[in-house]
């Protein structure tokens, strides 16, 4: 008489065999889904205009002057860097009808970090002047932490509202020969061009600060906020 047939085995050894071919079929789907729909891959702002962070004034100005070099005619995205800060009225004068893309401003103290604030504008050249208001619109509204970055805040909007000459860089699109051209211009300290084929928008820029005169460096913050 053959021996009972133990109960409860194939049961679960189906189970078992069923998990682990399914858990290879989904492998197998993963893998095929991955590849027939491969991620995009993001796109990385490598580009840059401005000098690197410690990098040598001399060094930068003259990259800036050989990235001027060339015969092509196509449009190129350009930094303006100024000898001193201009007022905000004064753009149209150094964008020379250019495209202008940006403006960065930037309120010297002496001894007190203060912050590149950059407002990027549409097409125009009474919308760039008026980005100002947007400069000191942004600083308003920048959160604050302590008492001396509060008065740092209070200290940049009250002057850029009153109208300072702290417009310190503008990008501009345009050919190479309007861009030599305008580095030329009094008052321009250096003029940095993007390659031809440099994405709008898709690039950094840190301008050359004129009170940066021998490394792109920040300075000490370690001195009192003036009140006003």
């Amino acid at each position: 008489m053959d021996a009972p047939r133990p109960r409860g085995v194939a049961g679960p050894t189906l189970r078992r065999a069923g998990i682990a071919t399914a858990a290879v079929l989904l492998v197998v789907l993963i893998l095929v889904l991955g590849w027939a729909n491969p991620p995009r891959p993001g796109i990385i702002a490598t580009d840059r205009l401005g000098p690197e962070s410690g990098e040598p004034v001399s060094d930068y100005l003259t990259r800036a002057r050989k990235s001027l070099e060339g015969s092509d005619s196509g449009g190129r995205w350009a930094l303006l860097s100024f000898a001193e800060g201009v007022t905000a009225d004064r753009i149209p004068e150094f964008g020379a009808g250019l495209r202008i893309s940006e403006v960065d401003y930037h309120v010297w103290v002496d001894r007190v970090a203060t912050p590149i604030i950059a407002i990027g504008v549409p097409s125009g050249e009474a919308v760039a002047v008026a980005s100002v208001k947007s400069a000191v619109a942004q600083m308003e509204s920048t959160p604050t932490f302590d008492s001396r970055s509060s008065q740092v805040k209070d200290l940049v909007a009250a002057r850029l509202r009153a109208g300072c000459a702290c417009v310190v860089g503008v990008v501009v699109h345009g050919s190479l020969d309007r861009l030599r051209t305008v580095a030329t211009r009094p008052g321009i300290r250096a003029v940095e061009a993007l390659p031809a084929d440099a994405s709008a928008a898709v690039f950094a820029v840190s301008p050359l600060l004129p009170e940066q005169r021998e490394a792109a460096v920040p300075g000490p913050d370690d001195g009192p906020v003036p009140a006003g």
